[in-house]
């Protein structure tokens, strides 16, 4: 089974999301017992999954689904299969739903999925074989009025399309809304391709007006070549941006001429690796962070911006399309240096918004066509935007302290409403 090197990550990563509810809960006056609850998930399920692999050996993987907050709604949440996945940073993601749920105002608590293996290293049918088990075990905690997985890092439609089989063979009924993030041919929606870049670019244009700076004529970086990254990618070297740089897990490239993105996506998808792609210089991901550009957008995993290179930034913008890609004290950091941080809970947000549309559509077995889907996705990114932004300029914070304040006084809104019981 494959090690956890990234665990460590994981585990700051988790205390600085427990750590930002002590401090937004004080700013807002909250009382004790709100800020314990928000502290702690409402439920969580561990699960020792066996695993048939092809050559007749049994593995037992570990997984967990952390329901943090259904006082808004059904909790909503992604599924990742990576080997850094933990408890704590299962916990920790949950508790962004939540967030990334509210301050959207979507009627959705926060949930999380992971499973703790390698994807790489599995065989189609060993993928199959695992999705379909987790979610058989999930069965007495999920269902579309419960809780409502999605994919994420290291799975994807395919897998949804697996989970919500193996959820409808239980019910004995086809079951399209247990789950979102399905290919349209079984209930998904159009729209869900790109959802996160596409939140992303219209956050980030109506931030760099303010900063004065013209996409058609800007450069930026991308940390992260993965699903988002590469979206990310295309949309940005629509609007006439320059990307400069990216990376992956193994290293960089960098041209000052710029990188033609669509060669670099083939490319990547032979050799595994940006590494050698012909025209560029090798960089490291450190050196990534600290190029002299316009925007820079980590879509990595957990704190691949921190305390050590957050001084070395030099950015104007920073939209953070990976969740926790910036720490908690990079974010401090930056704050105090003038870069503006788009944060995660409102950025990527764009899937969980997708979600719903999804989510809405399969219950009432009417779907819109991409015209409607789009309108009101960029309706709803658009004005959280301004709200946010309007907080953080009237409450002199960062925008991430404002979207963290709107999202927490709205879940605790409706946790005084529904009261204690028993």
């Amino acid at each position: 089974m494959a090690t956890n090197k990234s665990r460590s990550n994981g585990e700051d990563f988790y205390r600085d999301v427990v750590s930002e509810i002590d401090d937004v809960s004080a700013m807002l006056g909250l009382k004790d017992i709100f800020v314990k609850r928000l502290k702690k998930p409402q439920r969580t399920m561990t699960l020792h999954l066996p695993l048939k692999l092809d050559d007749g050996s049994v593995e037992i993987i570990d997984a967990w689904r952390v329901q943090h907050n259904l006082f808004r709604g059904p909790s909503k949440g992604g599924i990742r299969l990576h080997p850094s996945v933990s408890l704590e940073n299962t916990i920790g993601h949950a508790m962004l739903m939540t967030w990334k749920s509210a301050v959207v105002n979507i009627p959705f608590g926060g949930a999380k999925g992971g499973i703790c293996y390698d994807p790489s290293i599995l065989s189609p049918k060993e993928r199959e074989n695992l999705s379909r088990r987790y979610i058989w075990e999930l069965i007495p905690i999920i269902g579309p009025e419960k809780d409502i997985p999605a994919p994420e890092v290291g799975t994807d439609s395919l897998t949804m399309a697996q989970m919500m089989d193996g959820y409808s063979i239980f019910a004995g009924y086809s079951v399209p809304s247990v789950v979102t993030g399905k290919p349209t041919q079984v209930g998904g929606t159009v729209g869900r391709h790109d959802a996160v870049a596409r939140g992303l670019l219209h956050v980030l244009k109506e931030a760099a007006r303010e900063q004065k700076i013209f996409l058609y004529n800007s450069t930026a970086a991308i940390q992260g070549f993965g699903k988002i990254g590469k979206s990310v990618a295309r949309l940005l070297t629509d609007t006439g941006c320059k990307i400069v740089a990216l990376s992956d897990s193994k290293g960089g490239i960098y041209s000052d001429e710029g990188i033609a993105v669509e060669h670099a996506i083939e490319y990547k998808e032979k050799n595994g690796t940006l590494a050698g792609f012909p025209g560029t210089d090798t960089i490291t991901n450190e050196e990534l962070v600290g190029l002299d550009m316009d925007i820079l957008i980590p879509a990595a995993l957990e704190n691949t911006i921190n305390k050590d290179n957050a001084g070395s930034v030099k950015a104007a913008v920073i939209a953070e399309a990976g969740n926790s890609s910036i720490s908690k004290k990079a974010n401090a950091i930056l704050f105090d240096r003038g870069i503006s941080v788009l944060p995660d809970i409102l950025v990527n947000a764009g899937g969980i918004i997708i979600s719903y549309f999804e989510w809405v559509q399969g219950k009432q077995e009417f779907y819109w066509n991409a015209v409607e889907v789009d309108e009101r996705f960029e309706n709803i990114m658009i004005t959280t935007y301004r709200q946010i932004d309007s907080m953080a300029q009237k409450d002199r914070t960062s925008l991430r302290t404002a979207a963290l304040k709107l999202a927490i006084s709205r879940v605790v809104k409706a946790m005084e409403l529904r009261g204690l019981y028993p």
